[in-house]
């Protein structure tokens, strides 16, 4: 084995559809309802479609007799062809008409479509963990953070219902890409279906209504790359937003903030040589992982581009990027949901950070409350530029520096540090996105 997918990364239900036996099943069952197409039209007998339909499947076609044909004709699609038609007192009539890729893109709009299924439901599934978990810490109050720096108070479930409607939004594109790849053909070499006769718009339709799909019309040898580039565009999109999960785990996690942390089983080991160690080794693997999904769309870019009705050379890189950007998918976005499910959030820590903050972070509450007592805007923002840098400097509270300067007779300074008075609506906002994804998501199909 060479491939982690094949020991290490991956679900087995979704690596399923990708492996060399589920790949000829799809293609044994495009040939099959070819078949019973010709036969409805009356192209071929009747018995003839209903005999190769009822063959073409992994009962009668042996994966192992594929390739022994294959490595005498060098010619996949043509070695299925051929192990099928011996099966077949109607051999003759196997693949009439198509070409290899009508059989290939098809029953890769198959396989694109019961993997996303699977991922969807994970989808789903992350979605509901956040929404609990926005639930759980509505009320958290912790220190938010621009340019790695304190910035506002802000509640941990409002961090979380951010990475939930974000993900949310991606349940929907996953709908948009399943729409867009499930377009198959049936046209022949370059798209005229000149080999299926007066019976192409017939034929073709009744294969892809049959299968479930629709018909690429026109097409050239292949279906349009355009479709594969918006599937990978959503998988980059959708890595891009577990890696951005995981990255702020990561940073939270970090020894000096220690907000919240993954889930550490009592005998795992976090080093071979330091035994304090407590890494976020899942996040870390998400992040490795969605570099590698996002990689896999710069060959879907230049896949689309062909020379006239098609040549060969998206073949060879759309056997690797297809299976590892699905299933990788798949893997970080059930690991996500695992490492969320299992969160261990420390709200004390939270507000530790907040008092070792010596109360910066209400700078800008102080300025809205001088503006409200008569000082322009931006005065009250070059005073209270001025008072949080003496804070830095002196390493003061900001409190202090008030207090010296005589705001504690003209203004509450105790309710005004106070960060659970300057949330804003966060705890409402969290109470009205928990509600309307818990809504939408009821109202979607599996």
């Amino acid at each position: 084995m060479i491939c982690p997918l094949d020991f290490r990364y991956g679900r087995e239900e979704i690596k399923k559809i990708f492996s060399e036996e589920s790949r000829l099943a799809y293609w044994l069952r495009v040939e099959g309802e070819l078949a019973k197409a010709h036969a409805v039209i009356g192209n071929i007998p009747k018995e003839a479609g209903e005999e190769i339909a009822s063959k073409a499947n992994l009962d009668y076609v042996r994966l192992d007799r594929v390739k022994e044909i294959e490595k005498e004709i060098h010619h996949d699609v043509m070695a299925m062809v051929k192990a099928l038609a011996e099966q077949c007192k109607y051999g003759k009539y196997v693949h009439l008409g198509a070409t290899s890729y009508d059989i290939v893109d098809t029953a890769n709009a198959l396989q694109f479509k019961d993997a996303l299924r699977i991922i969807k439901k994970e989808l789903i599934e992350l979605i509901k963990v956040l929404i609990a978990l926005a639930k759980k810490y509505r009320n958290t109050i912790m220190l938010g953070r621009t340019h790695g720096q304190y910035a506002l108070p802000i509640t941990f479930g409002l961090k979380i219902t951010v990475f939930a409607s974000e993900t949310f939004r991606h349940l929907k594109r996953l709908e948009n890409a399943m729409e867009e790849i499930s377009y198959g053909k049936m046209a022949g070499a370059v798209g005229t279906g000149a080999a299926f006769g007066d019976s192409f718009f017939e034929l073709q339709n009744i294969v892809m209504k049959n299968l479930g799909l629709k018909a690429e019309i026109p097409a050239t040898q292949i279906v349009g790359r355009d479709r594969y580039v918006h599937l990978f565009s959503f998988l980059a999109n959708l890595a891009t937003s577990m890696e951005k999960f995981a990255t702020e785990i990561r940073n939270l996690q970090r020894s000096e903030i220690g907000e919240v942390e993954e889930y550490f089983e009592e005998k795992q080991v976090g080093s071979s040589t330091m035994p304090h160690k407590r890494n976020p080794i899942t996040c870390e693997q998400i992040c490795g992982l969605a570099r590698v999904i996002k990689s896999n769309l710069l060959p879907a870019w230049e896949n689309a581009v062909q020379w006239h009705e098609r040549d060969l050379a998206n073949s060879s890189s759309e056997r690797f990027i297809i299976p590892h950007a699905l299933v990788l998918t798949d893997w970080i976005v059930y690991k996500m949901k695992d490492v969320f499910s299992k969160l261990v959030v420390y709200p004390e820590k939270m507000m530790e950070n907040i008092e070792r903050s010596n109360g910066l972070p209400m700078a800008e509450a102080i300025m809205i409350k001088m503006v409200s007592l008569g000082m322009s805007r931006q005065e009250a923002h070059e005073l209270m530029r001025k008072y949080s840098m003496e804070a830095k400097k002196k390493n003061m509270h900001l409190k202090e520096i008030l207090k010296k300067e005589g705001w504690e007779e003209k203004m509450n300074l105790e309710e005004l540090f106070n960060p659970e008075n300057y949330i804003g609506k966060a705890k409402e906002i969290v109470d009205f996105v928990t509600e309307q994804l818990t809504k939408e998501i009821a109202e979607i199909e599996i």
